[in-house]
């Protein structure tokens, strides 16, 4: 326990672990194969790094967010914490000195995406590397059951081959029993061993609306919170639309999409999450990684896929503890366009394999080549130029990314990049004959730290700037000096990738299991529905039906939801009303009673059971016929 605290306190600068972190920790420690489901927030990531560090070796963690993958390796090496990360779009050279670094480099973590945990080169170059620990993050993409599946989270159980004494920490935020069985047993725990914190958030109070202007719904709750929030909607257009609305009704907003330029996409987080704009009106595009805490409300306007997504995005929200605000608009309207994206997301096989085909042609890509291989890729000029309906190509890539043909990235933002592959006595003869590069030479010295032993982000712009040149002078110097083989020089780019994890096959040979697509398609309609059902609910404490969903079916009601606070009004204490309701439920299950009578036999004031019934009543709890005769609804 000294150890993990020391490590806490020097690396964290924190003096004690939040809730069941130490347990966690503890249990890697003893090399116990450990599932932990900690909610949003929770510090998932110390429950991994903490153990590592108190131990010899390197702590390899898989995750598919590269964007989040670099962050925490930026974060760490800020900390002295040696660390790298391998993703698609990396070139081979770069991958090859990455992992080289692992082996002979005293490295602490390698970041791993899960498709590239199937390749040659990183499987001959594991075995050789002391591992530690292997940390799965958000291990739920490996169930077939859970909200995310990726087929490529299965390559984890062949790592587990490779290396078969080295425990796995998986962690996740949102799981259901049965996702959280399945995780244990696709990531082949030697004995099952779940660590969970309760879902259930105190502070926050859930709130759904049923309005058919969702506008002005939207106006009141913003203008009626004060401090930080954020607004979900589906559509980009949407983002832009609301938060201008917002803006001209006298609110400090702005927009944010996976569409709009990395860089003012950066810039409108940093503002947000700065205090410099209070609102940010965004598709689910934006939120990971983000660790704000004095986020006063989320705001759904449109309905998510899923009750997971949901709670996830929703808590976002008072992460400081203090109260906060998770509110859902609604109305009938929401229905048609949930049937809708159905038919969206799930078009015909015939249309995933024309799709596929066009996919080959569109990259080049040749019978029986490209396994491995990695693409830049557009989604709408692929849509435009085979004149595929957007939103239908992406959701065919989706479908063959399930079936484990290919496997679609989220933009990637890669600084430039340089590497000295020359060694110090042959780079300083190279500047001794090539006077005019030598300046340059000293000026990436200077600026760069580590630029022998693997690549070091570099920004031309600075470097432009520090020497009084242009930046097309530099990118010529960096350019030159990488043909004369002197530095490993990759150029910045922006882009999503495409992974081809097979070789490309004929459309006709293309296996797409009609049962498999079918169920997957049963569950996502069964995960909306049940999305559906929450929107909808009338007779039910919003808390209590979320943590139901993920287990915990033992919850009272939170007594600060909608339904909550419509029995609140009735003048009745919490505690009066639920004693009354549970008494009520104990009568009525030997059976129907007339209404007198039921009033009768309660042992309350006669006038209090009278409006919990009005209330049961109301809400659809109970029914009470023309003959007064009282039963229960559900």
């Amino acid at each position: 326990m000294e150890n993990f605290s020391h490590i806490l306190s020097r690396y964290w600068g924190f003096d004690y672990f939040r809730p069941l972190q130490y347990e966690i920790i503890s249990s890697v420690a003893e090399g116990k194969d450990t599932l932990a489901l900690m909610p949003t927030g929770g510090g998932k990531s110390i429950t991994f790094q903490v153990p590592a560090l108190a131990t010899d070796g390197i702590c390899v963690v898989v995750t598919p967010l590269i964007s989040l993958m670099k962050d925490q390796v930026e974060n760490l090496v800020k900390k002295g914490i040696k660390a790298v990360a391998v993703f698609s779009g990396m070139s081979r050279f770069e991958i090859d000195v990455s992992l080289d670094n692992c082996i002979y480099g005293n490295y602490k973590f390698l970041y791993v995406s899960p498709e590239r945990l199937g390749t040659e080169i990183f499987r001959a170059r594991v075995v050789k590397m002391p591992v530690n620990l292997i940390a799965v993050d958000e291990a739920h993409c490996i169930s077939q059951w859970g909200y995310d599946f990726r087929p490529s989270y299965l390559q984890i159980s062949r790592l587990r081959d490779l290396l078969p004494e080295v425990p796995v920490l998986a962690l996740t935020a949102t799981a259901t029993p049965r996702v959280a069985d399945d995780i244990q047993e696709k990531l082949l725990f030697r004995k099952k061993n779940l660590l969970k914190k309760s879902f259930e958030r105190e502070n926050l109070r859930y709130i759904v609306r049923n309005t058919e202007d969702k506008m002005k719904q939207l106006l009141r709750v913003v203008q009626g919170v004060k401090g930080s929030g954020i607004v979900y909607v589906r559509s980009r257009k949407k983002t832009g639309e609301i938060a201008a609305f917002l803006v001209k009704n006298g609110v400090s907003a702005d927009s944010y999409h996976a569409g709009i330029k990395m860089d003012l996409r950066n810039e409108k987080q940093n503002d947000w999450s700065d205090g410099r704009t209070d609102v940010i009106v965004a598709t689910n595009a934006f939120g990971m990684g983000i660790d704000k805490p004095d986020v006063r409300f989320v705001v759904h306007m449109d309905l998510p896929d899923s009750l997971e997504s949901y709670f996830q995005e929703a808590g976002r929200a008072g992460r400081d503890g203090n109260a906060a605000f998770a509110v859902l608009l609604y109305n009938e309207s929401d229905k048609k366009s949930v049937q809708q994206r159905m038919r969206v997301n799930y078009p015909g096989l015939d249309e995933v394999k024309r799709v596929y085909h066009a996919l080959g042609s569109y990259l080049r890509v040749p019978y029986g080549g490209g396994r491995d291989a990695v693409f830049d890729f557009n989604l709408v000029d692929f849509a435009s130029s085979y004149k595929f309906h957007s939103l239908t190509a992406y959701s065919c890539l989706k479908t063959l990314e399930k079936a484990g043909y290919i496997e679609l990235t989220d933009e990637v933002n890669n600084p430039s990049r340089i590497f000295f592959i020359t060694g110090r006595d042959e780079l300083y003869r190279f500047q001794v004959a090539n006077a005019q590069f030598d300046s340059f030479i000293k000026l990436l010295l200077r600026s760069c730290s580590g630029v022998f032993s693997g690549f070091v982000a570099i920004d031309e712009e600075f470097l432009a700037r520090k020497a009084s040149v242009s930046r097309d002078l530099v990118y010529q110097y960096l350019t030159s000096l990488s043909s004369q083989k002197i530095i490993q020089y990759v150029p910045a780019k922006k882009t999503p990738l495409i992974v081809f994890i097979t070789e490309r096959m004929d459309e006709n040979s293309l296996y797409l299991s009609t049962s498999s697509y079918r169920e997957r398609k049963k569950r996502y309609e069964e995960r909306l529905y049940n999305m559906l059902d929450y929107a909808s609910s009338k007779n039910r404490c919003r808390s209590r039906l979320l943590l139901a969903y993920f287990g915990e079916d033992d919850a009272g009601n939170c007594g600060n939801c909608d339904y909550c606070n419509s029995r609140n009004g009735e003048d009745l204490s919490r505690y009066e009303f639920d004693m009354i309701e549970e008494n009520i439920r104990a009568v009525l299950r030997h059976g129907n009673v007339m209404l007198d009578e039921l009033v009768d036999l309660l042992d309350h004031p006669p006038e209090k059971t009278l409006k919990v019934i009005r209330w049961l009543i109301d809400n659809e709890k109970l029914l009470c016929g023309d003959d007064n005769l009282v039963r229960w609804a559900e």
